[in-house]
């Protein structure tokens, strides 16, 4: 089953995202994928935004890049997070 198109744009938008803070951080693809765990193709479809690459592997570049943080505010319970998402 595809996504919606506003997941599908989201996920785009994250890879897009992902990508300037690999450049940003002056980073090759290579030494992300290999801190992340992933392979370079896998980080290759993050970065262009394919929907069918697991959050696990989401999660792992995020934590290679240092952004763990913010994944860590989507694991919130309480009405506190509310501001931060």
């Amino acid at each position: 089953m595809r996504p919606s198109i506003a997941v599908e744009e989201s996920v785009i938008q994250l890879g897009s995202n992902l990508r300037s803070a690999r450049l940003r951080r002056r980073l090759p693809q290579s030494v992300v994928a290999d801190r992340a765990g992933i392979s370079l193709n896998t980080l290759s479809k993050i970065e262009n935004g394919d929907c069918g690459v697991s959050i696990g592997n989401i999660a792992s570049v995020l934590n290679a890049l240092g952004l763990s943080p913010l994944l860590s505010c989507l694991l919130y319970t309480s009405d506190a997070a509310d501001d931060l998402i």
